[in-house]
Formats: structure tokens, C-alpha cells, sequence
């Protein structure tokens, strides 16, 4: 009789790993994707700038028109807006930083699998990598941003607390809220197309909602609002850790910060569950 090892497989066999043999295994998969991940991250940025005339100037111009109008819009009296000390240009440009990496972050996460197409049902490998990737252009935006604001720092005589340099770690959970909300999306957008557009919708409203642009308000519908709202604490927290050093409420920047990294953890498991599927919906 043969003695020569026989090795079985089946679909969807990650379901019989123990708990660590999991996030193990879905933790060498995305590594072992990190070439493609840069490929694809490569390839989305050069084919989205590759016909265009202003090509990355489009990351600059956006912010300078958004705070533009906010800016005219409170000269004019039609918004009465007290930042204080600090010049409302500067306030409102770094809000307007840390909602952007949200916006075009979650926007991007949720038609990254759609968009893929054929190579999603024709090529195997770990979809997870999708929606990671996607991230890559809010990346680069971020970083030309924080030159842009900078600049208006300068302009306007502005000098940033000693703690600025914390800035790109305080907004750490805003790229783990927008994976795992991401993550979710990207599903949802596989069962319904109509999940894109209402993405679309509520991130061009959801700005008003938030102190983007504004101070967080003491009292009424939009206070109690921003009192449970994760990314309200995280944008308060990253502009106050720049213009004054301290973060006022550390306890709701640490409770946002450990909610963004559980739904992280969560939306990637459930979509390593489901991905086996997702081909068959494309």
C-alpha cells in the first residue's frame, strides 16, 4: 500500500484554522501582495492624471477652492465662525486635510473591487489587496496637502505648536476607519451598485456635519452628533495637536482611535470570510 502523503483541498478551508492561524494567515497574504499592491498603486496614478492638463495640481487646487468659499462665506457674515487666534484659512485647510484622506480615502476603497473587473474573476490572489491599495492616491494627496498647508502657514505668520510633527500619527485611525468602513463597502458595492453613489452622496453632505470647518458646537443636534461621531475626535485632536500642542479631550481621541481599529479588524475578517465570493458577483 502506498505510503506517500496525500494533501486534500477544499474550498473555503481557512474556516478550519484556529483563531491565530487566521489573522496569520491573512496577514502573510497581504504581504506577499505587497509587489502587486504597488503595481496596481502605480498603475490607478498614472492612468488617472495620464490625460489630464493639470494632472496632480488637481490635489492643490481643490482644498485652495473648498476654503476659498468657507473663507468668503464667513467675510461675507453669512457664516459667523470664531477660530480664536488662529487665521480661519489655517483652521479650516487642516480640517479640510485629515476629511479629504476620509472622503477620497472610503470613496476609493468602495469601487476598488468593481473597478478591478476582470482581474478580480480571472487572476487569484488576495482581493484584501484592492482595498488597501486604494489608499495610495489619498497617500500622495495627503502629503501634497500638508505642503500646501505649510505654505498658508507661512502666508499668514502662523507658528505651529512643537507637537506638529505628531500630525501624520494622530490621523493614523482616520486610514483604519476608512479601511474598515472600506472593507464593508466594498461588498456592499458587489451586491448593489447603487452602493457607489450613495458613498458619493453622503461623504459630499457628511462634510457639513463635522468640524471640518468649524469649531465643534457646544450644544444642539449637530454637538451631539460629533459627541459620538469617531472622525469628529480624530480632526479636533489633529488640529488642536498643530496649533496648540494639547489635545482637549484625550479620552474620546483614544475611545475614536480603539472603535477605528476594532471596525478595521472586524471589516477585514469579514471580508477574508467572504471573499471566495466575490467573483461570482463581479
Amino acid at each position: 500500500m502506498s505510503s506517500e502523503k496525500v494533501t486534500k483541498y477544499r474550498p473555503e478551508s481557512h474556516l478550519g484554522l484556529k483563531f491565530g492561524a487566521i489573522w496569520k494567515e491573512m496577514a502573510l497574504d497581504l504581504f506577499g501582495s505587497r509587489e502587486l499592491m504597488w503595481r496596481l498603486f502605480v498603475r490607478d496614478f498614472q492612468s488617472k492624471y495620464k490625460q489630464s492638463l493639470l494632472g496632480i495640481a488637481w490635489a492643490l487646487i481643490n482644498p485652495i477652492i473648498t476654503v476659498s468659499v468657507f473663507v468668503f462665506l464667513n467675510k461675507s457674515g453669512i457664516f459667523n465662525i470664531d477660530t480664536k487666534d488662529v487665521p480661519y484659512p489655517v483652521f479650516a485647510l487642516l480640517g479640510l486635510t485629515v476629511w479629504v484622506v476620509f472622503s477620497k480615502g472610503v470613496t476609493a476603497c468602495t469601487n476598488s473591487i468593481l473597478s478591478a473587473g476582470s482581474l478580480v474573476t480571472k487572476i487569484s490572489f488576495p482581493k484584501a489587496s484592492l482595498v488597501i491599495t486604494a489608499m495610495g492616491e489619498a497617500i500622495v494627496e495627503l502629503m501634497i496637502r500638508l505642503s500646501l498647508t505649510i505654505i498658508v502657514f507661512v502666508i499668514f505668520g502662523v507658528v505651529p505648536a512643537p507637537t506638529a510633527w505628531l500630525f501624520p500619527f494622530v490621523i493614523l485611525p482616520v486610514f483604519f476607519l476608512t479601511w474598515g468602513l472600506g472593507f464593508f463597502l466594498a461588498i456592499m458595492a458587489g451586491l448593489f451598485r447603487d452602493t457607489t453613489n450613495l458613498v458619493a452622496l453622503l461623504t459630499g453632505y457628511l462634510m457639513f456635519l463635522m468640524p471640518v470647518a468649524y469649531p465643534p458646537p457646544a450644544i444642539g443636534f449637530l454637538a451631539t452628533f460629533n459627541k459620538w461621531n469617531p472622525l469628529s475626535h480624530i480632526i479636533v485632536s489633529a488640529r488642536e495637536i498643530v496649533l496648540t500642542g494639547v489635545i482637549s479631550n484625550p479620552y474620546a481621541y483614544m475611545m475614536s482611535t480603539a472603535f477605528c481599529l476594532g471596525l478595521f479588524l472586524f471589516s477585514w475578517r469579514l471580508f477574508h470570510l467572504v471573499e471566495a465570493r466575490i467573483p461570482e458577483r463581479i
